[in-house]
């Protein structure tokens, strides 16, 4: 049996029935699979993957692996690691995973130590965890390093932080900025699996709450007009002040943090940043607030202040909410320890999302292999943009229109006018 450290290899086969009913529904990726067992453009390359490890995550990897490529797979978040999907991976799969649900900070860091034994040429990040990691412990590594992908627009903050500081030591391909992942990923993905992830923790009806979505970017997006078809009243905060434009807009109310926290009954945090909800926050919150994160890290919401302020704390009040109590009697309950809410309570984002966003990551493999990247952090080519959404629309049996001789020749020209 390969390397590995899993919960319980016991799980084995409901993980692979999970990873194969999720293949089902990713039929793109299942297209570059098949293309890339014939054509090997990974072959001999090693590779290390600090992923949220569910189904989708699984069928990346068989992916990867089937191109060649010395594959192995950490968890990026210590919550969304589903240890089924874990056994599988090595019991059926024969990929190495270190990945335990609920693991402690020295285990999460224990287990990426562990992925990048085999010195990896390529690197594949949801957080930049990975990166920081070998920067910061194994900076030899960066000298036989190809390139790295990154996918998550925290990560791409932290590494574009990284190279300004002259701290990246080689490239990384910033798939977030995909049009096909975080067009869809992001917004649609992150819009249903979170409103999937409150209700699984809370089981409340989500009609007629008052909801705030701390962020408008495009994760902030898909929770809002999700949330929104449920009923809800939404408010939007946020610092930049076009997306503040857009989101009132798009007929949200839109307000400070100050203002809200008095309003809403619900709050979700979508930015990307630490201390979007902070002391003088709770201090002002309606009782019985519900507070949940899904923009990446759990730093979104300051919990060592909300712990200091509160005088008792019941744990575990249903699975995946803890409830703080403050001095005057008021109860905040703060979801999945603060950390994602889609992944903790819920599955994550629905396979079919996962698709593209992968189908991206494995492409971007491949074209990291082919190419000789300079340092710094890199944008998807167009060209596997393009691939990803014609592949998908093929897999969905939808035909779009060609430009015909004569509108090339009108576009292409600048003498033509009204």
């Amino acid at each position: 049996m390969v390397q590995n450290d899993v919960a319980n290899m016991s799980l084995a086969d409901e993980g692979r029935r999970r990873i194969l009913w999720a293949d089902s529904d990713m039929p793109v990726l299942a297209q570059i699979r098949e293309r890339f067992a014939e054509e090997k453009p990974l072959e001999g390359v090693k590779m290390a993957a600090c992923l949220h490890v569910t189904a989708e995550t699984a069928n990346l990897m068989r992916t990867l692996q089937a191109g060649g490529a010395d594959v192995r797979l950490c968890a990026s978040n210590p919550l969304s690691t589903q240890d089924d999907v874990s056994a599988a991976l090595v019991k059926y799969f024969d990929i190495p995973t270190f990945a335990i649900h609920g693991e402690d900070n020295e285990t999460y860091y224990k287990h990426i130590y562990q992925a990048i034994e085999h010195n990896p040429m390529l690197t594949m990040d949801d957080g930049c965890d990975l990166v920081t990691t070998i920067t910061k412990e194994r900076p030899e590594l960066a000298e036989t390093m190809k390139a790295g992908m990154e996918e998550t627009t925290t990560g791409v903050i932290r590494l574009r932080a990284m190279f300004a500081d002259g701290a990246l030591k080689y490239p990384v391909i910033a798939v977030n900025d995909a049009d096909t992942k975080h067009l869809f990923d992001n917004r649609y993905g992150t819009g249903q699996s979170t409103v999937d992830g409150i209700i699984r923790a809370t089981d409340m009806l989500i009609a007629g709450k008052k909801v705030v979505v701390a962020g408008y970017g495009w994760c902030g997006r898909g929770f809002a007009s999700r949330i929104r078809g449920m009923g809800a009243l939404v408010a939007v905060t946020e610092i930049n002040p076009i997306r503040a434009l857009e989101a009132s807009m798009d007929g949200f109310a839109v307000m400070s943090m100050e203002e809200a926290v008095k309003w809403g009954n619900m709050f979700c945090t979508l930015t990307g940043n630490c201390s979007v909800i902070r002391q003088e926050h709770f201090e002002q919150m309606r009782d019985n607030a519900i507070v949940a994160n899904s923009g990446h890290f759990n730093v979104e919401i300051d919990l060592d202040a909300l712990e200091e302020i509160a005088v008792k704390k019941n744990e575990g009040i249903r699975n995946n909410v803890d409830q703080y109590i403050l001095s005057d009697g008021r109860r905040i309950n703060i979801l999945a320890q603060g950390r994602l809410i889609n992944l903790a309570a819920a599955e994550g984002h629905p396979a079919s999302v996962m698709d593209m966003s992968f189908a991206v990551q494995a492409l971007a493999s491949e074209y990291a292999v082919k190419n000789d990247l300079p340092l710094g952090v890199h944008s998807v080519p167009s060209g596997i943009d393009d691939t990803v959404s014609r592949l998908k629309l093929k897999a969905l049996d939808i035909e779009i229109d060609e430009l015909t001789d004569r509108q090339k020749q009108y576009l292409s020209s600048w003498q033509e006018g009204t």
